[in-house]
């Protein structure tokens, strides 16, 4: 099923007055196992989880592993499949393209420049993500406007332009980091033990480090660039005005 743009226009209207239980059970409903969550395991994805498997046990939950994760995030990925009895459905990247990247460039590439580090993100992130949406109708993400500057105008739902024009779903894109921890606590969810030790946001271990009092809460995120390259590539459109 795809949607128009102008129908996607009017449920973005729509959607701003609904809840994210309200948008997620809309999208469950219309494109069931067609439409999957992309997990990175930190708190606006569990949260979204926890939602989510109380509409449909079934729903489709899936994660890219890039070779570089933290323990605790291999943790909360089986706190939470033991938690809810979902399945997780876990992409990995191209072993020969990472092993290519790592021989012309090494382990660490990440360190040496902002194109070194968009590369691995590409192989070990983007790539994965383009499989898992191969042949979905839409994707749902735990994407929040005030997270970073990029993210500002993200709508609940809009269409991706990256993948084909399918659906992009951002329920808590309104949604503030108290009303994520609020709602973690209030439901007990699973989360990630690194939040507990100043990791606010959390990608590859490489490349996240916590924050320091008064700092950003992206900060801790490719942390020796600028702020206007904190991007992974996952959810670039090209279509979008900078």
């Amino acid at each position: 099923m795809r949607l128009t743009a102008a129908q996607v226009d009017q449920l973005a209207m729509e959607f701003e007055s609904k809840s994210a239980h309200e948008v997620l059970k809309w999208a469950l409903d219309t494109f069931g196992p067609r439409i999957g969550l992309a997990s990175s395991f930190g708190a606006e994805d569990v949260a979204v989880i926890d939602m989510m498997a109380k509409i449909d046990k079934n729903s489709n939950v899936f994660t890219l592993d890039t070779g570089r994760l933290n323990q605790e995030t291999y943790d909360v990925m089986d706190d939470v499949r033991t938690r809810y009895g979902i399945k997780i459905n876990v992409f990995f990247p191209d072993q020969k393209e990472v092993e290519e990247m790592v021989k012309s460039l090494g382990m660490n590439l990440m360190y040496a420049s902002v194109e070194n580090r968009k590369l691995c993100c590409e192989i070990r992130k983007v790539h994965p993500l383009n499989r898992a949406l191969a042949g979905l109708d839409g994707w749902i993400t735990g994407l929040r406007r005030d997270q970073a500057a990029t993210r500002a105008d993200t709508k609940k739902i809009e269409i991706d332009n990256s993948h084909g024009g399918i659906i992009k779903l951002n329920p808590i894109a309104d949604w503030t980091s108290d009303q994520v921890w609020d709602y973690i606590r209030k439901n007990n969810v699973p989360y990630n033990k690194l939040h507990d030790m100043g990791y606010p946001s959390i990608g590859c271990e490489p490349c996240t480090r916590p924050i320091k009092i008064g700092e950003d809460p992206r900060a801790g995120r490719w942390w020796w660039e600028s702020a206007a390259n904190k991007e992974c590539g996952l959810h670039f459109d090209p279509t979008k005005k900078k």
